[in-house]
């Protein structure tokens, strides 16, 4: 049960460094911060908000489980 939780926060925090943009170089995001609009931007950070807030809850589930069970 704590390996699913562990997988599911491993996941969730990557789709969020991939969707706030973590994982590219300054080029990259200075190119992406000048090609799209606000509303774009807000939602890309909304997605990856929600995606973060699930993978570190999803970290502490598993990580409950795993020592204390």
């Amino acid at each position: 049960m704590s390996t699913i939780f562990l997988i599911i926060g491993i996941v969730g925090i990557l789709n969020a460094g991939i969707f706030m943009g973590a994982f590219t170089a300054g080029q990259q995001q200075r190119a992406n911060y000048y090609t799209e609009t606000e509303e774009e931007r807000r939602l890309r950070f909304k997605v990856g908000k929600v995606c973060g807030l699930i993978g570190l809850v999803s970290l502490l589930i598993g990580m409950l489980f795993y020592f204390v069970f």
